[in-house]
């Protein structure tokens, strides 16, 4: 089944990206850090607003879509001086897991980066996220430390950096 990454340029496309994270969010991640914390979250990091915001400061956000079923999202933060960039995020719906797009976005990814001449491909993930950690891994992601952040309101994100090498060889 073919999978279509579309680039996020204008509000109906934000506002899609935005109800993903919602749906997502609120599954994969209440049980790891509580309700209270993905709606801080969500709010300040992935409503239309504040992705409409990231994407001005140049981040870029795809949506993955299968079926013509809007299935999963992902951003980059390209920093081109340093040859790296961060995939700050990179979700799938939970019914479109365990089928390989995971996979596939990572690897559509890496392609971006590797267009823009990225070296290195890093991200933070929840040190309480197994499952994540383990797909990291399998793809050749090595943990590299660990990160406590405050993101206001009174929470804190508790992740390990992860990095990929992704220079040919």
């Amino acid at each position: 089944m073919a999978e279509k990454f579309e680039k996020v340029q204008n509000h109906a496309q934000i506002n899609r990206t935005s109800r993903l994270a919602r749906e997502i969010w609120q599954d994969h991640y209440t049980p790891i850090i509580g309700p209270e914390q993905v709606e801080y979250m969500l709010k300040n990091f992935q409503s239309p607003g504040a992705i409409n915001d990231q994407l001005q400061s140049g981040v870029v956000y795809y949506l993955v879509v299968r079926a013509d079923e809007d299935s999963g999202y992902l951003a980059l933060e390209p920093d081109p001086e340093k040859a790296s960039a961060k995939l700050s995020k990179i979700y799938v719906l939970k019914d479109k897991r365990r089928c390989g797009l995971g996979r596939k976005t990572l690897e559509f990814a890496e392609m971006l980066c590797r267009d823009m001449g990225i070296k290195d491909l890093w991200l933070t993930v929840n040190r309480h996220n197994h499952a994540a950690i383990a797909f990291y891994r399998q793809e050749g992601f090595t943990a590299a430390e660990t990160v406590v952040q405050d993101i206001g309101g009174g929470f804190v994100m508790d992740d390990y950096k992860m990095v990929k090498n992704l220079s040919p060889g």
